[in-house]
This record gives C-alpha cells, structure tokens and sequence, in this order.
C-alpha cells in the first residue's frame, strides 16, 4: 500500500466536520473532474434509498472483522456501534489504472489513511468560524440540544486534530459553495 503510483492515478481524500458541507462539494467536484468516489463498507443496515455497492458495501459483522484481521481495510472504526471503512484493493485497483479516487471520510480516517498511503492528497473542508458551524449543524435540525452539543463539540476537536496533525496540506474554507468546489476541483486536477 505504501508504494508510490505512476499511473496518473492519485487517491483524494476530503474531510472535515459535519455540517461543514463536504457531501455537497464531493458530489459536485466528482461531476466535473471525472474523479470516482471510494465506497466505504459498514455492517449498519441499510437505510430507506440506499443502495448496495453505490452508497455503501453492506456487510455483517463478522465479515467486516474479517477484513480487519486479513489487513485488508484501508481505514476504519466502530461508531455507534456499527462498523465502518474503506476496503484497500478497490482503492488501490483504481488509483493503479490511472483514476483519481475521492475518499470522504472524518479526520481519524484520514489520519489512518496516511499511514498507509501517505503520497495521497489530503484537504481540509473547514467552515468559516464557530458560529457558522454552529449555525450550520443547527440548520440541519435533526438533532436535540444535547446531541447538538456532542457534535458540535466533536467537530470542534476533529477540526484541532487535524490542522495539528499536519497532514491536512490543503485547507479550504466552505464559506462559498461555488467557490469551495472551484478550489477542491483545481486541487483534484492539480
């Protein structure tokens, strides 16, 4: 997994809080890049609309502990009570061929992901400011005061893990949508 890739291919990976938009900016620059997205595995089940292998691979548990004990995951991590993760050779398979692989993940994935392919490219989708986010995750309205609360306070400390780690090269402030995505898609492109 650590071998450095001359094919064209790269691997793209986006994080950054909920709230901060980066479902949107990822669909938007897959559009006009060409850039596949990564499918991630977990063992939740499947929610109303979503489909297998397009929104996520689902598997049971004992399956994806499986992949976890071959080494075959890229990253992953239990939330919630469910697992979820990214398979390596799919990722590997495109980056290989020449695709540019977009992999959306939260910040401890990212730091996973590092480890193991550390020539990926990693950016940042970063909000304004604290009220901005605060305003954004509470737009949502699909929260509690207190789950509110637990989430906002996560995004706060993945946002401090991540500009400390120092893998987070590339660092974009959502605070224009078209703008955002013009500069994920010149970083993708780059």
């Amino acid at each position: 997994m650590t071998r450095k890739v001359d094919s064209g291919g790269k691997l793209v990976v986006v994080s950054g809080p909920s709230g901060v938009g980066k479902s949107t900016v990822d669909r938007e620059v897959i559009k006009r890049t060409g850039a596949v997205y990564s499918v991630s595995a977990t063992t939740r089940s499947p929610r109303d609309g979503e489909v297998d292998g397009a929104d996520y691979h689902f598997v049971d548990r004992a399956a994806f502990e499986q992949m976890i004990q071959r080494g075959e995951m890229l990253e992953w991590a239990e939330v919630f009570g469910n697992f979820y993760g990214t398979p390596a050779e799919a990722v590997q398979k495109a980056v290989e061929s020449g695709k540019v692989v977009l992999l959306e993940i939260d910040i401890q994935g990212g730091l996973q992901v590092h480890e193991k392919m550390p020539d990926a490219t990693f950016v940042l989708i970063a909000p304004p400011n604290e009220d901005e986010l605060a305003r954004r995750l509470k737009g949502r309205d699909t929260e509690d005061e207190k789950s509110f609360c637990r989430r906002f306070g996560k995004a706060k400390e993945e946002l401090k893990t991540a500009t400390e780690s120092g893998i987070y090269t590339n660092v974009v402030v959502n605070d224009d949508l078209e703008s955002t995505i013009q500069k994920v898609v010149t970083i993708v492109n780059g």
